[in-house]
């Protein structure tokens, strides 16, 4: 016969968490294990306080911020443009993103000046910062980063290149409304599909049939979304049709720098105002320079075709610049021009026909192409979560201005981004660790030989003793 005893019921496998709170302990601060990007930023925070680049813009910010005793401390400008360099360095695209990563990252708050138990700036901060500071005050903070590269020698101002690039808009296209009729697009494509016999509540026949349709145009002159009246229909980088503005870049062939940044509608064409914009180029270098008397002009203008116009070109010639900038059209007729436009495409046609003309154009393919690949694709600002021409331009501002002192960075330390930095140390990790395995094969190898060797000494020994 067999007894079985009765045990009590063993707890569940699964149990929920205790809520109980650890009890509060002290740890000093410089204990804290911080991560290694802290090196990237305490070389980035040491050329920022070189430059001097926090007093100047608090002073250039000190109008628009109260000095009343009652009111709460506000949030220190230079706060507001290292978070802005966080999103550059780290691809954020949104400052909502932006203000989490500050408040979760260690090295991140040191590179603030915010201590563990301090609250780091909230993205409606950052948005109440935006509406406050003029435009006037990004430009600056641009000119402060552009004069620290014009003083170690990263600004020539010789040969400047332009190009555009698109940013996707933050406005969707289902959103269209008609200008006269205010109707909105959905609507609308609804009743032409009912007037073609498709069920206006299919969306999928509705979409198809909205692809499809004959004579399909969507226009800016008709269409604008509601949400963002500055956000224009275009093609994307990839071909797609949706909501765009436009991000021009003005570049220092010579180095690289990004000398003047800009945010035009998505409808605009490249060659609208050229001269104006190479004017402005021209006033900002001075205003780097130290004595503009004594700077060596700007001489040359490299452009695709998209910014050839036979007026801007004749305009940008007479104010002393060779305009390397290919035609965009094959066979020009000369007859159908002035004197002295005539003259001024055959000047062109020139330059671009020179070998320092052809360089350029290959110098430029580059070198702006590799700016608008670290802003944009690489810095987070391809697809903007802001609305206005106005916000895109301050942001805008920023990034490029950050690009900048990245060259800097790159000149002075050998690493201009935090994933340079990384991948750096990284490739030093690796080196190090295939160093000790070579080392550790070459001990085994020669313990191997030395134990080869000794049996082979202590055959021969036996050989001899026994004759």
């Amino acid at each position: 016969m067999y007894f079985t005893t009765l045990l009590p019921k063993s707890p569940n496998m699964i149990r929920k968490k205790s809520s109980e709170n650890q009890s509060s302990f002290w740890i000093a601060t410089n204990e804290l294990q911080l991560k290694p990007q802290l090196t990237f930023f305490t070389k980035l925070n040491n050329i920022l306080d070189e430059i001097s680049f926090g007093e100047q813009l608090r002073k250039l910010c000190k109008p628009y911020y109260s000095e009343k005793p009652n009111c709460r401390p506000p949030i220190d400008p230079e706060v507001y443009c290292k978070m802005l360099f966080i999103g550059f360095f780290e691809n954020l695209r949104s400052e909502r993103a932006i203000a989490s990563r500050c408040a979760d990252s260690l090295s991140i708050r040191n590179f603030l000046g915010f201590s563990i138990t301090e609250s780091t700036p909230a993205h409606s901060t950052l948005s109440d910062i935006r509406y406050r500071l003029p435009e006037s005050i990004f430009f600056e903070a641009f000119s402060i980063i552009l004069k620290a590269l014009k003083d170690k020698g990263l600004v020539k101002g010789r040969n400047l290149a332009l190009d555009t690039s698109i940013i996707e808009a933050n406005a969707s296209l289902s959103k269209l409304q008609n200008r006269m009729t205010e109707e909105c697009y959905a609507n609308y494509i609804k009743k032409l599909a009912q007037e073609s016999g498709v069920n206006p509540d299919d969306k999928a026949a509705v979409a198809r049939f909205d692809r499809t349709r004959k004579d399909r145009k969507t226009s800016n002159e008709e269409w604008y979304n509601p949400n963002d009246p500055d956000a224009k229909i275009g093609k994307t980088k990839n071909g797609a049709t949706d909501m765009v503005y436009k991000c021009e870049h003005i570049v220092d062939l010579d180095t690289g720098a990004i000398i003047d940044a800009d945010i035009l509608l998505g409808n605009r064409a490249d060659s609208d105002c050229l001269s104006e914009r190479i004017i402005d180029a021209q006033i900002r270098l001075n205003d780097v320079s130290d004595n503009p008397a004594e700077e060596m002009p700007v001489e040359t203008i490299t452009a695709d075709k998209g910014y050839y116009c036979v007026e801007e070109i004749t305009n940008i010639q007479c104010l002393g610049f060779d305009t390397v900038i290919p035609d965009n059209l094959l066979k020009r007729i000369m007859s159908k021009l002035s004197d002295e436009d005539a003259l001024a495409v055959e000047l062109a046609h020139s330059d671009i026909s020179s070998k320092k003309g052809k360089a350029l154009l290959k110098q430029r393919g580059s070198q702006v192409e590799r700016s608008f690949a670290h802003v944009l694709d690489c810095g987070g600002e391809r697809r903007t979560t802001l609305r206005g021409k106005e916000n895109n331009r301050k942001r805008y501002l920023i990034a490029t201005a950050c690009y900048n002192i990245s060259l800097l960075m790159r000149t002075i330390f050998g690493v201009g981004t935090l994933k340079q930095f990384i991948a750096k140390v990284k490739l030093a990790l690796n080196w190090f660790l295939k160093s000790v395995f070579c080392l550790q094969k070459l001990y085994s190898d020669c313990v191997s030989l030395i134990f080869f060797l000794t049996c082979q000494r202590t055959l021969i020994l036996k050989i001899s003793s026994s004759n």
